[in-house]
C-alpha cells in the first residue's frame, strides 16, 4: 500500500500535485476538512459531534478526527493507498498516524514537503485572490496562516526526517519538474519495500503449484509451511524429530514451531523482492502472528489473493489427485476431503474476511487451465509491482 503525506504552506501547489498523485497512483484523497464536511452532511454520529463542536467555536478533537480517518480508510479497501492532505498537522497527530497505520498493518511511505518562501506564498495567494473571491486571500490573513503553518508543521517535518522518509521538493520549480521530482522520490521509497503476497484458496484450488510458478516468475520467495515441515522431517533435524514425535502421537504442530521455520526463512533469504505465503496463516491467531513477523522485519503484507473454485470442482480435483503420487493425507477418501474443506471454511474463511476488511482481498477465478489461472494471478501481481519501479 502506498501512503503519502503531502505538505506545503498555503500557495505551494498542493492542489495541483494532489490531483497528479491521485490519478497516477490510484490513491484515495484524505483531507480532514473534506471528511468533516462529509460526515456532517451525512449526519453520522461523528459528523454531528464534530458539527456541534465547530458551531460552538471549538476545535474538533484528535479523537474524532482519527476515528473519521480510520473509517474512511477501512471503507476504501480497493485503493492502492492514501494521500493525506492536512494530516498530520501537529507533532501529536504524527504519533496518532503512526499508531493508526500500525493498527491497519501498513505505514506511511513518505512525506513530501513542497518548499516555497513566505514571500512567494503571499504573492501567489494575493494573485489568486484577484479571481477567487475568497475573503481569506488578503495579506493579513495569509501571513497569519503562514505563521500558524510554520509553528505547527516544522515539528512534524522533523518527526519524519528522523524516520528518514521526509523529502523536500522545490515548490517554485516548473509544475512538470515538481511532478518528476515527486515521482522519483516515490519510486525510490517503493523500491525499499518488499512485495509480500498471501495466497488463499480451498484445498484443490491450485495454490501450491500456482504459488511456486508465481514465485519463480517474479523473483519472490515461496513460503509454504507444509513443505518446510516436511523438509525438517526429511533432513531429520532436531526440530524434524520433534515434529515426527508429534505426528506419531496424533498431535498438531503448534504455532511456536511453525513460527520458528518462518523466522528462519525470513532471516536467511537475501536479496529477494518479496514473499508468497501459502498455507499460512490458516487461523486468526496465525494472521496476527504473520503481521507481527513481517513488522519485526520492517515489512508488511502487500496483497492478499484468494483463488476461487466451486466446491464440486474442488472435490473432483482432490479425488483425481488421490490417484496420483501427489496424493495428500486428506485426499484418500471423500469423507476426508469434505472434512478438510469444512475445516478451511471454519478456520480460514474468517481470516480472509479479516484481511478483506483491513486491506481488501483480490478474488481470482481458479477455473480453467493452469496457464489461464496463472495469467490472471500474474496480472494482479504485476499491478502490485508497477508502483514499486
Amino acid at each position: 500500500m502506498l501512503n503519502i503525506a503531502l505538505f506545503g504552506p498555503p500557495g505551494a501547489g498542493k492542489g495541483t500535485q494532489s490531483e497528479f498523485l491521485i490519478q497516477k497512483y490510484n490513491l484515495f484523497y484524505i483531507s480532514t476538512g473534506d471528511m468533516l464536511r462529509k460526515e456532517s452532511s451525512a449526519k453520522t454520529v461523528l459528523g454531528l459531534e464534530a458539527q456541534s463542536i465547530i458551531s460552538s467555536g471549538g476545535l474538533v478533537s484528535d479523537e474524532i478526527i482519527v476515528q473519521i480517518i480510520e473509517k474512511t480508510i477501512t471503507e476504501n479497501p480497493d485503493s492502492n493507498g492514501f494521500l493525506f492532505d492536512g494530516f498530520p498537522r501537529t507533532y501529536i497527530q504524527a504519533y496518532i498516524l503512526e499508531g493508526l497505520m500500525l493498527k491497519l498493518n501498513t505505514s506511511l511511505t513518505c512525506l513530501i514537503s513542497l518548499n516555497v518562501s513566505e514571500e512567494e506564498s503571499i504573492a501567489r495567494l494575493l494573485n489568486r485572490g484577484k479571481t477567487s473571491g475568497r475573503s481569506d486571500d488578503n495579506e493579513t490573513v495569509i501571513r497569519n496562516r503562514l505563521r500558524e503553518y510554520n509553528e505547527k508543521t516544522l515539528p512534524v517535518l522533523q518527526f519524519y526526517k528522523e524516520k528518514g522518509i521526509c523529502h523536500d521538493v522545490d515548490g517554485t520549480a516548473d509544475i512538470e519538474q515538481v511532478k518528476n521530482e515527486i515521482t522519483n522520490i516515490i519510486s525510490t521509497e517503493l523500491q525499499k519495500k518488499l512485495l509480500n503476497i498471501v495466497l488463499f484458496g480451498y484445498p484443490g484450488s491450485g495454490r501450491g503449484s500456482q504459488g511456486k510458478a508465481l514465485a519463480e516468475r517474479f523473483g519472490l520467495e515461496y513460503v509454504a509451511t507444509g513443505e518446510m515441515l516436511e523438509r525438517e522431517i526429511k533432513q531429520r533435524t532436531p526440530l524434524g524429530l520433534k515434529i515426527i514425535t508429534m505426528y506419531e502421537n496424533g498431535n498438531l504442530v503448534p504455532d511456536e514451531i511453525v513460527v520458528q521455520l518462518i523466522e528462519k526463512k525470513l532471516a536467511t533469504s537475501k536479496n529477494v523482492k518479496g514473499y508468497i505465503f501459502k498455507g499460512f496463516p490458516r487461523t486468526l491467531v496465525q494472521s496476527y502472528i504473520l503481521d507481527g513477523l513481517l513488522r519485526k522485519h520492517g515489512s508488511s503484507i502487500s496483497k492478499i489473493i484468494e483463488i476461487e473454485v466451486p466446491a464440486l470442482e474442488l472435490i473432483n480435483r482432490l479425488d483425481e489427485r488421490s490417484k496420483t503420487d501427489r496424493c495428500m493425507p486428506y485426499d484418500d477418501s471423500t469423507s476426508k476431503i469434505v472434512k478438510r474443506l469444512k475445516e478451511h471454511e471454519v478456520k480460514t474463511v474468517p481470516v480472509i474476511a479479516k484481511y478483506n476488511q483491513l486491506h481488501g482481498v483480490t478474488k481470482i477465478d481458479g477455473v480453467g487451465t493452469f496457464q489461464e489461472v496463472f495469467e490472471r494471478l500474474s496480472f494482479e501481481i504485476e499491478n502490485g509491482f508497477k508502483y514499486m519501479r
